[in-house]
């Protein structure tokens, strides 16, 4: 079983479209706290189900995939990225070209608070 934060974590990864990431830092401030970046790394690396939740669409600040991707490292983390059209440039995801704008953030934000509000009401 999850923490309540660790869910929320969850929730938000999976807002992140196809074809784009997110830094820990983004995903930790739709969480609701931008300065847990640390913890959403943490949890992520302890993802139950990669399948319903595509941690693999969150890299560092710079673009970098994690060192220590929980379902095989960094390597599969890339082309699991690389397999969603991502590209990238000297080792890192392009960042301008895929990481998610600030109207993709609002979309995500959106469609977040609409998950939690349901998960309200079915539990």
């Amino acid at each position: 079983m999850c923490s309540p934060l660790a869910e929320r974590i969850y929730a938000a990864v999976r807002c992140i479209p196809r074809g784009k990431v997110a830094s820990y830092s983004q995903i930790a401030a739709l969480a609701g706290n931008r300065n847990l970046r640390r913890y959403v790394g943490n949890t992520l690396h302890k993802n139950p189900d990669n399948s319903f939740t595509p941690c693999h669409r969150v890299v560092n600040a710079k673009g970098f995939c994690s060192g220590s991707f929980a379902f095989g490292g960094p390597l599969v983390q890339q082309q699991k990225l690389e397999a969603e059209g991502v590209r990238f440039t000297q080792g890192h995801v392009d960042m301008a070209r895929f990481c998610i704008t600030e109207d993709d953030f609002e979309e995500m934000r959106l469609r977040f608070e609409n998950t939690l509000r349901v998960e309200k009401f079915v539990i």
